[in-house]
């Protein structure tokens, strides 16, 4: 089972890595997972655990786009992200760098901070213990990247970009 971390609307990636804990600012052993919204809720630092589940409102992602802010969720093996928008820059680095996201007003207005769920990737829902919730699925090219486990792992597996021939 995994748990719900629940943000409300317009989350930005410097709520979501802090630019002072960028990689590069960052000391020898130090990881940017860390740091994943370190000061907007320092339980999630502590305590996220791989397959955990982010649930936010509109425009999670926003702001300024820092890579860094995805792979710190990635890094700590976030599981998937659902949200009934997503910023535009921010959801391509993530399916880029292989985190499912979904977007599900749904989703958000049913889910609650710290519910166990069951994510199912495989048939794009998620599951509670009293609860369906029907995910729509991402388009075929970002659903072979996100298998794949990013772009750079699809190109390695596939000799080319989803789309070519």
């Amino acid at each position: 089972m995994a748990r719900v971390w629940k943000f409300g609307a317009d989350v930005d990636t410097d709520q979501i890595v802090p630019g002072r804990y960028a990689p590069f600012m960052l000391k020898e052993g130090q990881d940017v997972k860390d740091y994943a919204f370190i000061e907007a809720r320092p339980d999630f630092a502590r305590e996220a655990k791989p397959g955990d589940v982010i649930v936010s409102g509109n425009n999670f992602g926003c702001g300024s786009s820092r890579e860094y802010a995805p792979e710190a969720l990635r890094r700590r093996g976030i599981g998937a992200i659902i949200a009934p928008s997503f910023a535009r820059i921010f959801f391509r680095n993530a399916i880029n760098l292989g985190i499912p996201l979904f977007t599900s007003a749904e989703a958000t207005a049913l889910l609650a901070d710290g519910d166990e769920v069951e994510l199912d990737l495989g048939n794009g829902r998620v599951l509670t213990s009293d609860l369906t919730i029907d995910l729509p699925p991402l388009p075929d090219f970002a659903q072979e990247i996100v298998a794949a486990g990013g772009i750079v792992a699809y190109v390695r597996q596939h000799g080319r970009f989803p789309g070519e021939n």
